[in-house]
Order: C-alpha cells, then sequence, then structure tokens
C-alpha cells in the first residue's frame, strides 16, 4: 500500500511539473520582430534563452511583424490563441498606431479586445507600454500614454509603462532610422519586460 500511494505522489508531482510548463506567447510589431537585427540578438530570443538559465521549461512563440499596428493584432490574435494555446500573452503592440496618428481611442478598443481574448483562453496577459517622441504634440503623447495606463487599471492587467525605458532617443542604442532598437539595446529591453513577466510565469 505503502508502494502504491509513493508511486501516485510521484506521477502526481511528475503531471504538476508538466502542467507548469506552458508557452509564451509575444504578439508585437518590428521592435519584437528584431527588425533589421539577425532574429537571433532580439529581445525575444534572449528571453528564451532566460526563461531556460532560470529553470522555467516554458516555450516562446514570436508572432511578432513588422509594421503590425494594434488592429492587425488583435485580427491575428484568435489564430494564434487557438494554434498555441498559451499561458501567457505578451502584447507589443502601439507604435505603429501612434506613428499613422490614429485615435488612441481605437487603440485603447483593439488592445483591451485582445486582453479579454486572451483571457478567455484562459492565458494571463502583460502589456508592453509604448510612447511616442515629442515632436506629435504634448495633446497626442499624453493621450497615447495614457491608454496603456487605462487599460493596466481598467482591465487589472500586468504592465511596463515604457518597454524602450533607457532605449528610446539614446544614439548608440538606436538604428540609424532613430525608431528600431539596436542590437546593443536587447538586453536593456528583456530587462525591462522580465520583472513583470516573470512572476506570470
Amino acid at each position: 500500500m505503502r508502494m502504491w500511494w509513493l508511486s501516485a505522489g510521484l506521477a502526481l508531482c511528475c503531471m504538476t511539473q508538466a502542467a507548469t510548463a506552458g508557452t509564451v506567447l509575444v504578439v508585437g510589431d518590428s521592435i519584437s520582430a528584431g527588425f533589421g537585427l539577425d532574429t537571433r540578438q532580439g529581445w525575444v530570443t534572449l528571453l528564451q534563452q532566460r526563461l531556460k538559465d532560470e529553470g522555467f521549461d516554458d516555450q516562446v512563440v514570436n508572432a511578432s511583424i513588422s509594421g503590425d499596428t494594434s488592429a492587425g493584432g488583435q485580427a491575428r490574435l484568435p489564430a494564434l490563441l487557438a494554434a498555441h494555446k498559451p499561458a501567457l500573452v505578451v502584447v507589443e503592440l502601439g507604435g505603429n498606431d501612434g506613428l499613422r496618428g490614429q485615435p488612441p481611442q481605437q487603440l485603447q478598443q483593439n488592445l483591451a479586445s485582445m486582453i479579454d481574448r486572451s483571457r478567455a483562453a484562459g492565458a494571463k496577459v502583460v502589456l508592453l507600454g509604448m510612447r511616442l517622441p515629442p515632436n506629435y504634440g504634448q495633446r497626442y503623447t499624453t493621450a497615447f500614454a495614457q491608454v496603456y495606463e487605462q487599460l493596466a487599471s481598467q482591465k487589472n492587467v500586468a504592465l511596463v509603462p515604457f518597454f524602450l525605458e533607457g532605449v528610446g532617443g539614446v544614439p548608440e542604442l538606436m538604428q540609424a532610422d532613430g525608431l528600431h532598437p539596436a542590437a546593443a539595446a536587447q538586453q536593456r529591453l528583456l530587462e525591462n519586460a522580465w520583472p513583470t513577466i516573470k512572476p506570470l510565469l
């Protein structure tokens, strides 16, 4: 009888360990797609390595597309959720919405929909906040930044307030276009996101 309980306990332990491993789905734009870089240099690849180094079995799926908007991400998300069944969805979108001058209200609606759909599929969510250069005007840039803060409050969702903190506007960390982080910035991007991602794994 003792041996039966021991075997059952070991089986339960193994099942529990297997259940803790999951998929981290990153839905983003060029910043997460690694535009202008070898994909092995990007912060999403570094995230997979960090997970391995810290003993996590989670696998990272990078579903980021350069040039994507929040509307594009929202449209793509249902199929991604069905295909990968992620435990965690990291949303890094909005920069292209802002650069195109799209209404912040539309951005908020699209991101809110992505949060709701992800949670309905059983996934936790991390939102990576973006900000715009000051030349877009204070009124618009403030309204844009507030989208992420309001969603974090209203949806009680984990937020990195500004994903490009310490990177945006720093010439040596940006590519020549001034919009995309260089290879030297990728580790900083990971460090910006990791403290928010780790507790949700």
